[in-house]
């Protein structure tokens, strides 16, 4: 089988994470863009207004561990950008009246809000469906390729996103709170599954050993929602860019009713240091991985 080109070991500089994240952040736009076209249509600018201004994360997570795999970043470049519309599709549904009900997104109007209800299901349902069409296009072996495809699959689906936010829904109408083992079961689909799909584009894409990238993208998505839990009690909402309190108001079990705000933060933290010691085997190149575990308990938003 013939592999794709790999990169000379001399130009794969490892970036700081403050600079990787802009690169990422600049880099997934001239996929979509090119993607999306130049339709004239209300859902097209919609799609672009959904997929901008976030931390990109997990397109950041895509490019780095191709990076330290040693692959050609544009290579890569696809399977982020597809990363990022599933993502931005899963806030634009969620935002919605019949789920969250939310006015604000990253600090500017959600979806619906800035548009109506039918754009905005319309805008999310494509960039779901264009998530699949980048993720085809990564330039590896036929077998990565399809492995990178149906994994994303599992991971935005019934066994990942959607199960955890079913799980999610049907929480706040039973008749008692989660446990603490449910709630950390419902958001390993709900936040932790594309997490980690992000962080294993790089081994997968190479076929290599995906274990090591799999525990740490493991611990980095259930640290993330466990600080937007933190967030949620201690965050204001002109910094985080979204409505703060909700779940408390609620009556919500979350990780803070559960374990006290300073129980959530030391799990926090224990889960960022087994996500840092995940990363061992590939040492220092592997330091911008490890800043941006330490930046997830760091956040204000």
């Amino acid at each position: 089988m013939q592999r794709f080109p790999r990169l000379p070991a001399e130009t794969l500089d490892r970036r700081p994470l403050a600079e990787a994240l802009a690169y990422a952040q600049r880099a997934v736009m001239n996929p979509i863009e090119m993607a999306i076209g130049v339709l004239d249509l209300p859902v097209a600018e919609a799609m672009l207004y959904a997929v901008t201004g976030g931390k990109c994360l997990r397109g950041f997570l895509a490019l780095e561990t191709a990076r330290l795999h040693g692959l050609h970043l544009e290579h890569a470049l696809p399977a982020a950008a597809g990363i990022e519309c599933l993502h931005a599709y899963s806030l634009v549904h969620d935002d919605l009246p019949a789920m969250d009900n939310d006015d604000l997104r990253r600090g500017q109007p959600t979806v619906h809000r800035k548009w109506d209800e039918a754009t905005a299901i319309l805008a999310g349902d494509a960039l779901q469906a264009m998530a699949f069409e980048l993720v085809s296009e990564t330039g590896c072996p036929p077998t990565a390729q399809a492995w990178l495809v149906t994994t994303l699959a599992r991971a935005a689906g019934v066994r990942g996103m959607v199960g955890g936010q079913a799980k999610d829904i049907a929480a706040e109408t039973a008749s008692s709170p989660l446990s603490l083992e449910a709630i950390i079961d419902l958001q390993a689909g709900k936040t932790g599954a594309l997490i980690t799909w992000a962080a294993t584009v790089g081994p997968r894409m190479a076929e290599g050993n995906d274990g090591y990238l799999t525990d740490y993208g493991d611990a980095l998505g259930l640290a993330f929602q466990i600080w937007d839990d933190v967030l949620d009690v201690t965050g204001d909402v002109a910094e985080v860019g979204k409505a703060v309190g909700k779940d408390q108001a609620a009556g919500k079990a979350t990780f803070v009713s559960l374990l006290g705000l300073d129980g959530a933060k030391r799990r926090a933290e224990t889960l960022i240091q087994d996500a840092c010691d995940a990363l061992s085997p590939y040492g220092e190149d592997a330091d911008t991985l490890r800043e941006a575990a330490r930046f997830v308990i760091a956040r204000r938003s």
